[in-house]
């Protein structure tokens, strides 16, 4: 099986965020599962769970099929309300942006939705219900600090979402956050497939949808992402050597390409890096990551050799240089 996942990575080499390159650890553990009477699965799905939220740091948690996109529509229609102020760092703070403004219209919760820059938190003044921030904006390479965010919730009298899909697990104190959502493919290094909310105090919103309830969800009322959560148990059981593939090929990054980093360290995320200037690869094996917006450079995401876990090296940068055309 190793051979065959090796040869499997060694014919695409991934600089995008997520999933992450196959391993072992996520197919071992694949089987026939159901969320009802399979004693099996349920263990599985425990330890998973458990070990998800002794990461996040909250007393619940809930999972549902789908992306990441699924869990932040299941956060604006639950747990939003009142005045919501949101974080406007790029592609994936406007989702949060345009989420809220769809929650507002079709949920009636909230009652007003606005959003500033990221470089003017000092100027907000006015106090707010709700705080929903992408603290690591993947379409950019940018990374805030979560815990500045929590004082500007502290000075606004509002509560904190995150949206965590590009830093769960990676890193640290999304504890200080009162509700966060995630995917299972990117930080957690699994299979696609699967949505994750954690959370403190229940939600207080009447969701007038069947799929989008996290009460529903809770009560595990529709199918769950069975397999996705499977490709995890070996994953989380081990989480600081695959975590390690990535630390290293963050820190190889920064030093190859020292000369074109634009962003500083402390707003370095470690699941990507944005480059002032385009990087190409000459060969046709190397998966290049598309942001969503037109950039004058490049974002290069690090999950490329998790399968590797402790062992990772960061050789597949090799395959990277500038454009400097």
């Amino acid at each position: 099986m190793e051979n065959l996942i090796s040869k499997k990575n060694s014919k695409k080499i991934l600089f995008t965020p997520g999933p992450a390159s196959l391993s072992k650890a996520n197919i071992i553990n694949l089987n026939p599962a159901s969320g009802r009477g399979d004693r099996k699965y349920l263990k599985t799905e425990k330890k998973v769970l458990n070990k998800i939220k002794n990461i996040s740091g909250h007393k619940n948690i809930i999972s549902t099929q789908g992306s990441g996109s699924t869990a932040l529509e299941m956060v604006s229609l639950n747990f939003l309300r009142g005045k919501v102020l949101i974080i406007s760092t790029g592609y994936y703070s406007e989702r949060l942006f345009n989420l809220a403004i769809f929650a507002k219209k079709t949920h009636k919760f909230i009652k007003k939705v606005e959003k500033v820059d990221w470089k003017n938190l000092s100027k907000v003044k006015k106090k707010y219900n709700w705080i929903w921030a992408c603290y690591t904006e993947t379409s950019c390479g940018l990374k805030l600090s979560i815990e500045d965010l929590k004082k500007l919730s502290k000075k606004t009298n509002s509560k904190l979402a995150i949206d965590a899909t590009a830093s769960f697990g990676l890193e640290k104190n999304h504890k200080v956050a009162d509700v966060i959502s995630f995917s299972s493919c990117k930080g957690l290094l699994g299979l696609t497939g699967a949505g994750f909310i954690c959370y403190n105090q229940e939600p207080k919103n009447k969701v007038n949808s069947f799929v989008l309830n996290l009460k529903n969800a809770k009560e595990k009322k529709m199918t769950g992402p069975y397999h996705s959560i499977q490709s995890l148990e070996i994953i989380v059981k081990n989480y600081k050597s695959f975590r390690k593939s990535v630390i290293t090929n963050k820190k190889l990054a920064l030093k190859k390409f020292k000369n074109y980093v634009l962003f500083p360290l402390k707003n370095q995320p470690l699941l990507c890096t944005y480059l002032k200037r385009k990087v190409i690869s000459s060969s046709q094996k190397v998966v290049l990551y598309q942001p969503r917006v037109k950039l004058p450079g490049s974002v290069i995401c690090h999950l490329g050799e998790a399968h590797l876990g402790s062992k990772a090296k960061g050789k597949i940068l090799e395959y990277l240089k500038i454009n400097e055309k």
